[in-house]
């Protein structure tokens, strides 16, 4: 869509421009000098007019000012082209400075983690350094960014190029500085770790002699509950052997109440059977006397019955005897007996 009110004048002007930078005046590049704006077909009837007019007066003789300007024009666009090629070297430059710095900051994080692993008790040290090293990389990046916002001015303000190098100028100083800082703060710290690492090495010493120191006590004090341990292991059993004793003692001293009572009840009983045995043991002397009579009386009857028995043994002797003699009478009569029913006479 064509802007309301473009000019001619416009037209040329972008067209020259374009001339003096050696860039070939096409619609879309007047265009792009316009900004984007006008109508390509207007500026395509404007660059023909003007065309048709440079034709008309390429014809006539060209003057010494025309011929000025277009030197004046040639060499500012020299100018501008060196101007160019230099700002773009700068940038390169700083560009490959920038990686520089930042390799050696990628370099100085890596060895500030290799400190920390290494330097536990130093930590809050490294804490610091590492925060200090974090504001150098934020100074750094916000010294980039300006500098890429000071390039891209230059490319922007192209015609400020006494400016642009006195700023070249101090982007190189403060780039020095930047390293001179950068060189000091590497210097201290390593002087910084040497020293934590001297201070770190003396308190390691002094650890270690405490370490000895509390494991000889320790050691002490090992043997000492140990032999306490063995005291109160022997007193255990000591008190362990009291306790059985004393509950022996207590049992038996038990037993020999109950005995006692026992025994007070026996003699009460016995009190009480005082009078029963008295009169048992005349009894019992009484009895004794009625067998010493009754053992008398069994002597005499075992002495009755020994005659007894003699007289029956001799009793019977004369009865086996007088059986006998019955038996030859028997035998006597039965001979006799036996004759007379033959009829044989007997000798008689």
């Amino acid at each position: 869509m064509a802007r309301t009110g473009l000019y001619k004048s416009e037209v040329e002007k972008a067209r020259n421009t374009l001339i003096a930078q050696g860039r070939h005046p096409s619609v879309d590049a007047v265009r792009v000098a316009l900004g984007n704006t006008g109508s390509k077909t207007t500026i395509h009837k404007y660059l023909k007019e003007l065309e048709e007019e440079g034709d008309g007066r390429s014809d006539g003789k060209t003057s010494i000012s025309e011929a000025l300007q277009n030197l004046v024009v040639q060499l500012a666009a020299q100018l501008e082209a060196e101007a160019n090629s230099r700002i773009v070297e700068m940038a390169t430059q700083c560009n490959e400075k920038d990686r520089l710095h930042a390799a050696e900051i990628e370099e100085l994080t890596a060895k500030n983690v290799q400190t920390k692993e290494k330097l536990d008790l130093t930590i809050a040290a490294i804490k610091q350094e590492i925060a200090s090293h974090e504001e150098t990389k934020e100074a750094l990046q916000n010294e980039s960014m300006a500098h890429h916002t000071l390039a891209q001015q230059v490319v922007d303000l192209r015609e400020r190029l006494a400016e642009n190098d006195a700023h070249r100028r101090s982007l190189e100083e403060k780039h020095q500085h930047s390293r001179d800082a950068l060189e000091h703060y590497r210097t201290s710290v390593k002087e910084q770790r040497e020293q934590d690492i001297r201070c770190q090495e003396q308190q390691v010493q002094q650890l270690q002699a405490e370490l000895r120191q509390l494991q000889q006590s320790l050691i002490n004090k090992q043997n000492e509950i140990t032999r306490l341990n063995q005291d109160g292991a022997r007193w255990v059993a000591e008190i362990a052997q009291a306790k059985k004793t004393i509950y022996e003692e207590q049992t038996n001293y038990r037993k020999l109440n109950s005995q006692l009572d026992a025994l007070r009840v026996v003699e009460q009983r016995a009190k009480l059977l005082e009078p029963q045995l008295t009169q048992k043991d005349d009894l019992i002397a009484e009895l004794k006397a009625r067998l010493m009579e009754f053992s008398m009386r069994d002597s005499e009857c075992s002495e009755q019955m020994h005659e007894v028995e003699l007289e029956l043994a001799g009793a019977k002797a004369r009865i086996d005897a007088q059986q006998i003699m019955m038996a030859e009478l028997k035998n006597l009569l039965s001979d006799r007996m036996i004759p007379e029913a033959k009829g044989i006479p007997t000798s008689s």
